[in-house]
């Protein structure tokens, strides 16, 4: 049996298991399984792989995609540019075990993105500056936004949420969350912005997507804006994952 699963912490708010369930029944993969090891501390990681040799790849996610470079052996020069790792490819050979860590989030949020982005030029806001974050920046850039970083604290590269006036507003086409503001439990939770400055010019993309609807869209949709969950980076950036495991040059 070959294992995969997903690393995290807490795994709650997860559909990766329940999509490579579906996955694996719908296509009749009988020889695998996947399954949520919500670890509260990254140090545990080297004996959850060491403890089962049939685990072949693990996702990963909040709030460890970047910390867990650290224990990789190689990472892309993607996943390296980005900061960010959240699929690992485990190979086991003479009792050796090397790790190579990727990045598909890069490939959801691309192919996401791709219908909505008509310009090539254009002006973004990334709230939030996470491992997330790090990817759709890498992705926007690549098609040609100006991105404006929001956090919080304010530093260097990055404004705070007060900074947010409605000239910046108004200059932008594309709003994307990467914060886990709204997800399952916590659905009544949302990033900080006056909703009331959005209009039918504006897109929202939202990466939580358990619920569906964020109240983050919710707030977007009733001011006209075009929204979208992260449902299809989910399956996007999991269909990736799963070509990077099974892939034997990888």
């Amino acid at each position: 049996m070959r294992k995969f699963g997903l690393i995290g912490y807490p795994l709650g708010h997860s559909f990766s298991n329940e999509y490579f369930a579906g996955k694996f029944q719908n296509e009749h993969i009988n020889d695998c399984s996947y399954e949520n090891y919500p670890i509260d501390n990254l140090k545990l990681l080297p004996s959850l792989i060491d403890a089962d040799t049939e685990l072949c790849g693990l996702n990963v996610t909040i709030p460890y995609k970047s910390a867990v470079i650290l224990y990789l052996d190689h990472i892309t020069q993607e996943a390296e540019e980005i900061g960010a790792v959240n699929v690992i490819k485990i190979k086991r050979s003479d009792g050796k075990v090397k790790l190579s860590g990727f990045n598909s989030d890069v490939t959801g949020i691309r192919d996401t993105l791709l219908p909505y982005i008509t310009e090539s030029k254009g002006n973004a806001i990334v709230l939030g500056t996470g491992g997330s974050s790090r990817a759709v920046c890498y992705v926007l850039k690549k098609l040609g936004l100006n991105v404006t970083l929001v956090s919080r604290n304010k530093k260097t590269g990055v404004i705070s949420y007060d900074d947010i006036d409605l000239r910046l507003i108004n200059s932008t086409k594309l709003i994307v969350n990467t914060t886990p503001l709204g997800m399952f439990p916590d659905i009544a939770g949302k990033p900080d912005i006056n909703y009331r400055l959005l209009n039918e010019k504006h897109i929202l993309f939202d990466l939580v997507y358990n619920p569906e609807l964020t109240s983050f869209l919710r707030m977007g949709k009733e001011q006209g804006c075009k929204t979208i969950s992260g449902i299809k980076m989910l399956h996007s950036q999991a269909e990736k994952a799963w070509e990077i495991w099974n892939d034997e040059n990888l």
